[in-house]
């Protein structure tokens, strides 16, 4: 396949002015392939030649202005069109397409509970070619007109209302300008709840077998969605731009949600079938504020090339987070943010593959590397950088700029340098320079305070390594009295704002303030900056002992934070990290903390960055502080933080009898029932254990048959320790390509264990050429999942890393595949660095 170059697309946007696409899609026509027909009005400006893209099963026909063209001219993904004169033109191409089960183009599938069948699309970056022919680059806007074909029975939903018309035929209403890849379709029987709402129809769907699932949370789910909507016509001066707002949840979703104007697709497992934390509900709730925003800031204006994907993402990203907090009951969301989202970011910013947030446009030359970009810089990074910028700037100055790049170029396309000069038309500050210092620079900058006291004050100076400027809270905390049991209870004393020099040798003095000083001093106060944050060794003793009792839960997750990125960089021991941990989680409150706390304890300490000898230690310790938390909530008084304890207790059990008993009674005792996310969690770590067998399996899999059933027993039969296993799960995985996206995913996930060494040793050396080869067969997104789910992320040592080493000198490594080994081997050399440090 040619993917398309940048300066390919420049040129096709100076040479095209594309008016009008009328699709007509049959999706009646069999299980393989639907029917597509496409005219394309429009207007080439000058004489010359150019090329449509399209990605066929069989290309039947072909015209342009009523003269047929040879459909054996079609070249990979493009047709020529040559010879073209300056004035309009119609393009008529007739074509079957294949259906995916990869999520990518139009996706099929068919639901294991009740045979029904689903299709809709995912279009983005380049595979509107899947579905439709197009002039397929973001500049290209136009109108889109669609008709579908659809069995009897089902509901085609689209960008624009839709009307059925009689004889399974359904006429979707044009939309506005809109680029290429966010036109969508998404057909079947679906289970809808509808509403109206500022004159708009609203709608939820999602699969019938996931129907009472739905109407149990449609309630809050469109609760949320007004609130925002309302909340953002606060903020925007322009009103929502489209003539309807569907949010559909589908099947075998890669992502999390993708922005299609009036038609948001979420990955349904949002829709939950299983007892959820109310953090998990805040995630939801901040996906929907996500994509709301995204009508404004991708769709309504929309980047000019991809280099700007951050323009996308991290407005959405920082508007997600803060509407959500601002409109809804989830206020705290940036608490959520600073401990499970920001990792994210300061994780890609410290790895090879690290860009600037706005890349320069020679690094992105094509769609493929384009592609690389959709990482924790773009979107947690991002999201950073604009929150600093607010504090720096002041929302109301922010906003202005906003809205006047929103009426500048409206239904057209921006760039970076537009959005900048309208930011600063807003203010009198400096907003290229920031620009360039936050903007286009990589990596992370590291703040370390240090404290000294005099008589009747102390004083405060930050050694800055890095390059940005931070407008930064500094937070001062002194011990109090309280006799109540456990950690040391801390109280607020200040919180003041510093400015921090942009250069290592620069200072400004030291700060001082009165009175002794503090016992506790965290920098970033209120994680206002995308900085890594150390502790002074007196705020680092105090830590130690009280950070449960540090009052504000947002001042907790910087601190944890600092811990993190202290053990991920060799300066602290991972087992210091899990007897905080033990010490500190049992009196935590939030949940988000919670979570996020544990889950890095359990996949990156006690997984990676302990040896294989410490493993059962850092095990036991997880299991002691999650006894510790279920036996907090036995009066039955917080049950999301009892829920988080259950499932990582399952997850660290080393022996099976405890988890086998609750399985068997289908309980934990004193609650919860085991719902079936739970019974397919224990079932894999059973499997895990060896303490299970494909008769258990099979058996779960009959009561629970549903497509998340099927993924669990997927995931539970690759975990199971024996060759048998084992060989059937690799050549499901990288030999026959039968397995969709997520069954290939649960696989991937059950497959690698680290108390199975000695059976898996073996496929190690496997896996760099199998997986080199299912990338070249099977595309992006099976090579994104192979290099994330099935890398031997547990084999920590030289060997391995000198065997990724050397996969990475392989020229045939797919952009996608490389660019996931490059930062899977990265994080194998942190882990090796960080056990040899300890």
């Amino acid at each position: 396949m040619s993917v398309l170059m940048r300066d390919e697309a420049q040129a096709r946007a100076q040479f095209l002015d594309v008016q009008r696409y009328t699709i007509d899609l049959d999706l009646t026509v069999g299980e393989e392939s639907f029917d597509s027909r496409t005219v394309i009005r429009f207007t080439a400006l000058a004489d010359g030649d150019t090329f449509v893209e399209l990605k066929p099963a069989t290309l039947r026909a072909i015209s342009l202005d009523g003269h047929p063209l040879d459909p054996a001219d079609l070249t990979e993904n493009r047709f020529p069109l040559t010879g073209l004169t300056a004035g309009p033109h119609e393009l008529h191409v007739d074509a079957a397409m294949r259906y995916s089960r990869t999520g990518e183009g139009m996706h099929r599938f068919t639901d294991p509970t009740d045979n029904e069948t689903y299709v809709y699309t995912q279009l983005f970056m380049e595979d509107v070619q899947r579905v439709f022919a197009a002039f397929d680059q973001p500049d290209l806007k136009s109108v889109f007109d669609l008709t579908v074909t659809a069995p009897e029975g089902w509901t085609v939903l689209g960008n624009g209302i839709g009307r059925h018309t009689g004889d399974r035929r359904w006429t979707l209403a044009p939309t506005p300008p809109i680029s290429t890849y966010l036109v969508a379709v998404a057909a079947g029987p679906w289970h809808s709840v509808t509403t109206e709402h500022a004159g708009l129809p609203f709608g939820i769907h999602c699969r019938r077998s996931l129907a009472p699932h739905l109407d149990a949370d449609a309630d809050e789910i469109l609760d949320i969605t007004r609130a925002c909507f309302d909340r953002f016509h606060e903020k925007f001066d322009e009103p929502y731009p489209f003539d309807s707002y569907d949010q559909a949840f589908v099947p075998e979703f890669n992502a999390g949600a993708m922005e299609n104007p009036g038609l948001v697709t979420f990955r349904d497992e949002f829709i939950y079938r299983s007892a959820v934390t109310d953090t998990e509900r805040q995630t939801r709730g901040m996906v929907i504020a996500h994509e709301m925003a995204h009508m404004w800031f991708g769709d309504l204006v929309t980047l000019a090339w991809w280099d700007d994907i951050w323009l996308n993402e991290s407005f959405a990203e920082y508007m997600g987070y803060q509407t959500l907090a601002e409109a809804t009951r989830f206020t705290d969301t940036w608490v959520d943010f600073g401990v499970a989202r920001k990792g994210w970011g300061y994780d890609a910013d410290q790895r090879p593959s690290t860009h600037p947030v706005a890349p320069d446009p020679a690094a992105v030359p094509d769609t493929a590397s384009a592609m690389l970009n959709f990482d924790g810089i773009s979107y947690a990074k991002g999201a950073s950088a604009l929150r600093q910028l607010v504090a720096w700037l002041g929302e109301k100055d922010f906003l202005a700029g906003i809205n006047t790049h929103f009426a500048r170029h409206k239904f057209g396309n921006a760039t970076l340098a537009d959005f900048i000069d309208n930011l600063a038309s807003a203010t009198d500050r400096d907003v290229h320079a920031w620009a360039d210092q936050w903007l286009r620079t990589t990596g992370v900058d590291t703040l370390t305070p240090h404290v000294t006291e005099a008589d009747t004050t102390w004083s405060l100076t930050v050694d800055h390594h890095g390059t940005r400027p931070h407008r930064i809270t500094v937070g001062t905390y002194d011990h109090t009295i309280d006799t109540q049991s456990g950690p040391d209870r801390l109280v607020l004393r200040d919180r003041f704002d510093i400015s921090v020099p942009h250069d290592d040798s620069a200072q400004d003095g030291p700060t001082t303030r009165p009175g002794r000083r503090p016992a506790l001093v965290v920098l970033n106060d209120n994680d206002l900056t995308y900085a890594k944050i150390r502790l002074d060794p007196e705020s680092w003793n105090t830590v130690l002992d009280g950070l449960s009792g540090i009052p504000d839960a947002l001042t907790r997750a910087v601190v944890w934070n600092a811990a993190r990125d202290m053990v991920r960089d060799g300066e602290l021991a991972p087992a210091t990290y899990l007897e905080a941990a033990r010490t500190h989680l049992p009196h935590e409150t939030d949940l988000a903390l919670l979570q996020g706390v544990l889950a890095f304890a359990d996949t990156q300490i006690a997984a990676r960055y302990v040896t294989p000898e410490d493993r059962p230690a850092a095990l036991a310790t997880l299991t002691a502080l999650n006894r510790d938390l279920i036996r907090r909530t036995e009066d039955g008084t917080h049950p999301g933080l009892r829920l988080i304890a259950v499932r990582h207790l399952i997850d660290a059990a080393t022996q099976p009898d405890t988890i086998h008993g609750w399985l068997t009674d289908g309980t934990v005792p004193g609650g919860p029932e085991l719902d079936p996310e739970l019974r397919w969690r224990i079932l894999t770590r059973l499997a895990v254990l060896g303490a299970t067998d494909e008769t258990a399996i099979a058996t779960e899999l009959a009561a629970d048959p549903s497509a998340t059933g099927q993924e669990g027993a997927a995931r539970c039969r690759a975990a199971l320790p024996t060759p048998e296993a084992k060989a059937a799960a690799w050549q499901a995985m990288f030999t026959d390509d039968s397995l969709s996206n997520y069954l290939f995913t649960a696989t991937a996930q059950g497959f690698w264990q680290p108390e199975q060494t000695d059976l898996l040793t073996p496929y190690v050396p496997r896996y760099y050429p199998d997986a080199t080869a299912l990338a070249v067969r099977r595309g992006p997104a099976i090579a994104e999942a192979a290099g994330r789910y099935a890398f031997p992320a547990y084999a920590i040592d030289a060997d391995s890393l000198h065997r990724g080493e050397q996969a990475l000198t392989d020229q045939g490594l797919i952009p996608a595949l490389r660019r996931k080994l490059t930062d899977q081997i990265d994080d194998l050399r942190r882990a090796l660095t960080v056990r040899n440090a300890h």
